[in-house]
């Protein structure tokens, strides 16, 4: 069974690119705009990864993350944060991230990081 990703992020574009490239690497990919909606998603079936935008409207990244981190009735679920510049990297770190993607988003890199964290995909060729 192909491992579960959760993406977040309010830009509708970096949502379907990340979900076309994790899709044709193998794995179950769920989309969310916000962190509130991202939050139901989890608390429905918790992903094996969350990959999450850091400046987000309501509800930035980290504070998403932070809040799934103080509920124990959930399981600790890896993070890989996405950022358009080099933001947070000690907060990120106090949270726990598995790692950070910049933006615009190199498919081979995110791919890469993503199976050091969960099962399920292949690596890229190349």
């Amino acid at each position: 069974m192909a491992a579960s990703i959760l993406v977040v992020d309010d830009d509708e574009s970096i949502r379907d690119l990340l979900r076309l490239h994790l899709s044709a690497a193998g794995y179950e990919v769920q989309v969310a705009d916000d962190a509130i909606t991202a939050g139901y998603s989890v608390l429905r079936s918790p992903p094996d990864l969350i990959i999450c935008d850091i400046n987000m409207p309501h509800m930035d990244g980290f504070e998403f993350i932070a809040a799934l981190r103080s509920d124990k009735s959930l399981p600790k679920i890896p993070v890989i944060f996405l950022t358009s510049v080099d933001d947070g990297d000690l907060r990120g770190k106090e949270l726990g991230a598995a790692g950070y993607v910049t933006k615009p988003v190199r498919a081979d890199r995110l791919l890469s990081l993503v199976a050091q964290h969960v099962p399920g995909g292949v690596l890229p060729i190349g």
